[in-house]
């Protein structure tokens, strides 16, 4: 049997797009979301079907989590690689008009979703033989800096950067890498407004350029294929002209 890779959010844009890579490349791949038949249609796109697993998943939901660990452990006996890619931004609005409802689905999501799996994943991996593994995080260029109207979602990223680095320290002990990869303007769903242009700090709208999705599962291919004596700690990958240096 080759490796073990789960990837959240497995559904759509950069989820799917990893989860072929990581097939393609020898992987088995279980594929983790909340819509089943797009779960269907990632798993249809594979070259070998019989290697991937989806499993309906919503990973804010901590009873969730644990069952489709449930599933890995019943499946496969252990778990290689863990990208924690599930995410969703919240509504572009000023601050003041986030409701509670909308902040907790967004940080649910994003940052306890992460958490969740990211715990599920170390019992896995500390208990296995051979022991230990990888859990990338899917950050942002939003870990650090962000956009207008964005709090819920910049929040969350900022947090996913902490996040990656207790896990990166917590977990050593037991041969468990952690990483995160912060991606820009990847093309897909949730970027295509940028097409028509999205607000700028300045206040102007601005057509910003996006990359295509194969480098972005090309750079985590690598992160997952490293031995686990070493270690990709924060990875960049934008699109080389948009806005990001000098934001604002």
């Amino acid at each position: 049997m080759g490796k073990i890779a789960l990837v959240t959010g497995a559904g759509s844009g950069i989820g799917r797009a990893v989860s072929l890579a990581l097939e393609s490349a020898g992987y088995s791949v279980i594929l983790a979301g909340r819509r089943a038949a797009e779960l269907d249609r990632t798993a249809a796109l594979a070259s070998h079907g019989d290697k991937t697993l989806a499993v309906p998943t919503d990973v804010s939901k901590p009873d969730s989590v644990r069952l489709l660990f449930a599933r890995i452990r019943e499946a496969f006996g252990r778990l290689d690689v863990l990208f924690n890619n599930a995410g969703m931004s919240g509504p572009a609005v000023p601050m003041e008009d986030i409701t509670y409802e909308q902040w907790s689905a967004v940080v649910g999501v994003n940052l306890t979703g992460a958490f969740l799996c990211a715990q599920e994943a170390i019992k896995l991996m500390k208990s296995q033989q051979p022991r230990g593994g990888r859990i990338i995080n899917n950050g942002s260029l939003s870990a650090y800096t962000p956009r207008p109207n964005s709090a819920p979602y910049t929040a969350t990223k900022h947090a996913i950067s902490g996040l990656t680095k207790s896990i990166s320290l917590d977990g050593r002990k037991y041969d468990i890498a952690c990483g995160q990869i912060d991606i820009g303007n990847a093309a897909t769903e949730m970027t295509g407004r940028m097409t028509a242009g999205v607000p700028q700090a300045n206040g102007a709208s601005m057509v910003e350029p996006r990359i295509d999705l194969e480098h972005v599962a090309r750079a985590v291919l690598y992160m997952a294929d490293l031995p686990l004596d070493a270690n990709v700690q924060f990875m960049t990958v934008m699109a080389t002209k948009m806005p990001f240096s000098g934001r604002g």
